[in-house]
């Protein structure tokens, strides 16, 4: 076993005996049958990615790629090995977001071998209450690849849990809400797709 794979599930165990966060599933097959999926959530903590990817089963989670800024994770030393290595995040410009020319390019590459992504379609951190608006780069892959899965995860708690600006966790509970798949509709434009993505994540805080 390599040391990435090690690292790995280290990763993995240590988020969720900090957070103590499971996944909820509305469709509990959803997290056993090793369909390719994007998972997009709302964003309050830079716990958010962890806690999805550690709530995923283990044979998931070696399929799963998160989107992350490349401005931020791709720089030289810990945080790089970690997210480029371990994590196999996707590193995009911030700027432009995933409805860039350049970083749809490389999402549908990820999607095209094989693998599932993590996205935050809010382009930046909330409060963990309210959904902001999403950005435009949710539509573009749905419409790029529309045989695939978009399954909607609200995360509560994050926020509290380990606030902006801190670095030690506070000691509550954490939960990781997928709810039912969507895919884009026929003759669907962005802006209604978009809504509708939005009021799936805000019917999943609405009844967690």
């Amino acid at each position: 076993m390599s040391k990435e794979a090690i690292a790995a599930g280290l990763l993995a165990g240590v988020t969720r005996l900090i957070t103590g966060v499971r996944g909820h599933w509305q469709d509990p097959s959803a997290g056993q049958d090793g369909a390719q999926r994007v998972y997009f959530a709302n964003h309050s903590s830079h716990l958010d990615t962890l806690v999805i990817w550690s709530s995923l089963p283990k044979a998931l989670r070696a399929r799963t790629r998160p989107v992350a800024a490349a401005d931020y994770w791709d720089r030289p030393g810990l945080r790089r090995w970690l997210a480029l290595r371990v994590l196999n995040a996707l590193p995009v410009e911030r700027a432009g977001g995933c409805g860039s020319r350049d970083a749809l390019h490389h999402l549908i590459a990820a999607l095209d071998a094989g693998d599932s992504l993590i996205l935050f379609p809010e382009g930046t951190r909330g409060d963990g209450q309210a959904i902001g608006e999403l950005r435009s780069g949710l539509y573009h892959v749905a419409r790029e690849r529309p045989q695939v899965e978009l399954v909607p995860v609200f995360l509560e708690n994050l926020s509290r849990i380990l606030p902006k600006g801190e670095v030690l966790p506070v000691p509550l509970i954490g939960r990781a809400h997928f709810g039912l798949s969507i895919r884009l509709a026929p003759d669907e434009d962005r802006k209604a797709f978009l809504t509708r993505a939005r009021l799936a994540l805000t019917a999943l805080g609405d009844r967690k």
